[in-house]
């Protein structure tokens, strides 16, 4: 095959273009299809925001409704349609002008958003030609494939599953692991608690009201979270969430939100809040434990049992190790803005009565942000309920419904992501030239800038390697890192960027060669329904077919295969509603003993199965009950204070037990605070997931001001800068500046601002140090590692500065696709 694309070949491709490809076949349905549909179908799917039914008329979404079980909807299913037919869809092959024409693989104007439209074959024969270029010139440490995101849901059309298993079959690349979500919690924990803890299904929240007195919400809002899921979300929290209101407000069960904001479950339930200045949480635990040691409240008895370190760890919150601080609550009151006597009355009240503590996600992505998940465990550890009904410690239950009682229902399995068995790749290379094959997820853009650097990474040495191709799918790390004028200086190392999509991110602007995916409407799959729960089965029926040129990933890297000779290993011969049986049949066998699924068919045309309500269950009541046979899986089997493993690492910023370590940049008279005095928080959205649904116009209406993301500021703070609501603010600092729409609250404190992850860059050009149109709070974050333990982000050890904009505005550039050159 020749794998040159000609000027030649090029534009007899153009003129070639039937005016089905340019059109689309959904939009041109025969007139005997269209006369059938007079009344339309229903059809069911799922989606991250919940089930729904659709009514599709003349090939087009018409209308979307939950599904009837679904009696918590969220409004964000309004936003599906806006999905499906934004302006910002990725409709044809398109190819990057400068990559294209100059021959070379410079990235100097990388970012331009100059793109020329190919074919299909002439796109898949230049993302081919450059796969073969990486493994023959270099070798498998130079291509990066390894990604992480949400993805669409579906068992079977996971991108990154068809994404790695064809690029495997061509040749080995660069992986990584962890994630942006969890990475220093899922990284400390194993070490203290035994697992994760941030993906364990926790203590029933059934159990939790019954029996909990006192719960703390420690920097973690539900309400607005369990409004997704990782696969389709049920809601079924929220009828729990209902019943804690009412007890609430009977003065039943004690809520207390120890958060830097007032947040939207605070204002849900109307419960009681504990400010505390942002990133100072380990100070306030420290006095919290000096409390319950010196005060002699903590249990002796579980410490003595299930615990080990304890007498490692005293010494240093009393003042006799380290830095020969001793932790009183009025040394964390000067750090944390709480009074001391609040911290001592806080100690009090957990070990009271029952106390269940719920941690978010938010707290742990920061610098050091090991520390506050380990001084919570720690916490729970001293409090001595780790194990009973409604007490101890849960670090996940504002995700998909953790804490909703399991049914033991088997989710069905998916595209398989590796090479199969016995099979080897094309490029059968495992040279990676001295360089990790794999590494923390957050450091890949280390690599670009300082490639060969030997990094510590969780009791291991890594070799950032010096990658010059990439391969993303279906995910927008132009949303998900840090430091966007950072990630435009890497980028400009990279000699050739391809994306799979369906809407044009800021990465696919970043990219070379960007490939039209279709939507999880276009297409069939199954998904759980309920991550945690598993309460059902959803079809996920094709709505509408794939619009423009798109087309589902399956057949995208069927073809890229098919260029190496290994699509029938690829598909394994079949097809996508094959596939989608043999996983049904799969998962029915393996549920046969406790579940009477029906046939596919049947299934398919109802649309959904439900089995039922799961029993509740209390998280680590079988280690509680005996920690010996039912050991934990940290190094000891028991909650680790004290880490001797950690402890040997020699790390700086994470030795072997919980400390407090000053931030490089903490508001509120910390580092940095006098030249960019306001910390920005950058939390998950309350209208979105991620970056997904941000393309939605119907969406994006509900909550933009004048055309931007929001920008939560205090009113008395907004007034002396002489800004009132609905202002454009211009938000700053030596890393970046956005531009946002203003939203006075006081649901803020003063010195603290909040733009919501997941808005779309949109930079005013390609240029470092351009200002983002849009209000992309990654803008303005440090691209940091938490520490040598998990290398983890650190979004939000952010301070910036912030002023009405003057002068004319800029219009916003984060939508509606690339500039095509013809």
């Amino acid at each position: 095959m020749n794998m040159s694309v000609s000027r030649r070949s090029f534009l007899k491709g153009l003129a070639t273009t039937s005016a089905v490809s340019v059109i689309g076949p959904s939009l041109l349905a025969s007139s005997k299809a269209m006369a059938a549909e007079t009344t339309g179908t229903w059809k069911t799917s799922g989606s991250h925001w919940g089930a729904f039914r659709a009514h599709v008329y003349a090939g087009k979404v018409q209308e979307i409704k939950p599904l009837e079980m679904d009696k918590y909807p969220t409004d964000m299913l309004n936003g599906i349609k806006g999905i499906i037919y934004s302006p910002s869809r990725v409709r044809y092959p398109m190819v990057r002008l400068d990559w294209l024409k100059k021959h070379k693989y410079s990235g100097e104007t990388r970012g331009n958003n100059r793109f020329i439209r190919m074919t299909w074959d002439d796109a898949l024969d230049l993302f081919y030609r450059e796969l073969e270029r990486v493994q023959k010139d270099y070798g498998p440490w130079a291509l990066h494939a390894g990604q992480t995101g949400w993805r669409q849901t579906g068992q079977f059309h996971s991108c990154t599953s068809h994404m790695q298993r064809a690029v495997g079959m061509h040749g080995n690349f660069i992986t990584k692991v962890g994630d942006y979500s969890t990475g220093a919690g899922q990284t400390i924990l194993p070490y203290v608690l035994g697992s994760t803890e941030v993906y364990a299904q926790g203590t029933s929240w059934s159990e939790i009201l019954d029996h909990s007195k006192n719960i703390v919400l420690w920097a973690t809002d539900p309400v607005k979270n369990l409004q997704v899921g990782w696969n389709c979300e049920t809601h079924e929290s929220f009828a729990y969430l209902e019943q804690l209101k009412e007890k609430v407000a009977k003065g039943e069960i004690n809520v207390l939100s120890v958060d830097p904001v007032k947040n939207k479950t605070q204002r849900f339930l109307g419960n009681d809040h504990m400010y505390i200045n942002p990133q100072t949480d380990v100070a306030f635990m420290l006095a919290v434990a000096h409390t319950l040691y010196t005060e002699d409240l903590y249990d002796k008895e579980f410490i003595k049992m299930y615990c080990l370190g304890f007498d490692e760890f005293v010494p240093y919150f009393m003042g006799k190790s380290k830095d020969n601080i001793e932790k009183t609550p009025e040394w964390a009151a000067e750090i944390c803005g709480l009074p001391a006597d609040e911290i001592r009355d806080f100690a009090r009240m957990l070990v009271a009565e029952r106390t269940q503590i719920l941690f978010g996600w938010c707290i742990q992505r920061q610098e050091h942000g090991e520390q506050p998940y380990w001084m919570g465990a720690v916490i729970a550890a001293m409090v001595g309920q780790i194990g009973l009904p409604g007490g101890g410690v849960s670090y996940g239950h504002h995700y998909s419904s953790i804490g909703v009682p399991s049914t033991g229902f088997a989710a069905p399995g998916g595209f398989p992501r590796n090479v199969d068995e016995g099979q080897k790749p094309k490029w059968d290379n495992n040279d990676f030239n001295g360089y990790s094959r794999t590494i923390p997820v957050a450091r890949w853009v280390d690599c670009l800038l300082e490639p060969g650097k030997e990094i510590k990474y969780n009791g291991s040495k890594v070799i950032l390697p010096d990658y010059k191709m990439m391969i993303i799918s279906g995910n927008n790390p132009w949303h998900h890192h840090q430091d966007r004028n950072r990630m435009k200086q890497a980028f400009q190392k990279l000699q050739t960027v391809v994306t799979i999509d369906f809407a044009w991110t800021a990465t696919c602007r970043f990219s070379d060669i960007v490939l039209p995916a279709c939507t999880q409407f276009e297409r069939n799959d199954i998904d759980v329904y309920g991550s945690y729960s598993g309460r059902g089965l959803v079809a996920m029926h094709k709505l509408v077919d794939p619009l423009y040129q798109s087309k589902t990933d399956f057949d995208i890297f069927t073809e890229l295969s098919r260029r190496f000779g290994r699509h029938k290993e690829y598909t394994r011969g079949m097809d996508e509603m094959e596939w989608v049986r043999s996983l049904y049949s799969d998962c029915r066998d393996a549920n046969k003993a406790k579940f009477d699924m029906p046939e596919f068919d049947e299934f398919w045309a109802k649309g959904v199965l439900d089995f039922g309500e799961g029993t509740p269950w209390v998280r680590h009541a079988d280690f509680r009950e005996d920690p010996e046979i039912n050991a934990l899986g940290t190094p000891s089997g028991f909650i680790e204070i004290s880490s001797r493993k950690i402890d040997r690492f020699g790390y700086e910023h994470c030795q072997g037990h919980p400390m407090w370590f000053e931030k490089s940049e903490r508001s509120h008279g910390g580092p940095g605070s006098k030249k960019h005095p306001f910390w920005m928080q950058s939390c998950h959205p309350d209208k979105r997931l991620h970056s997904q649904m941000c393309e939605s116009e119907e969406m994006r209406a509900t909550y933009a001001v004048k055309g931007r993301e929001p920008v939560y500021i205090n009113p008395k703070d907004a007034a002396e800068k002489g800004i009132k609501d609905g202002d454009i603010v211009r938000v700053f600092n030596d890393r970046g500046q956005l531009l946002a729409g203003a939203v006075l609250s006081d649901s803020y404190a003063r010195g603290v601002i909040r733009i919501e992850e997941g808005a779309w860059y949109g930079p005013l050009n390609e240029k470092v140090g351009a200002i983002d149109t849009y209000g992309d709070p990654n803008t303005l974050t440090q691209d940091i590692p938490s520490s040598e333990l998990a290398q983890a982000t650190s979004a939000n050890t952010c301070l910036v500065d912030f002023e009405k904009f003057k002068g004319e505005v800029p219009p916003v550039t984060s939508f509606g696709g690339p500039i095509e050159v013809s």
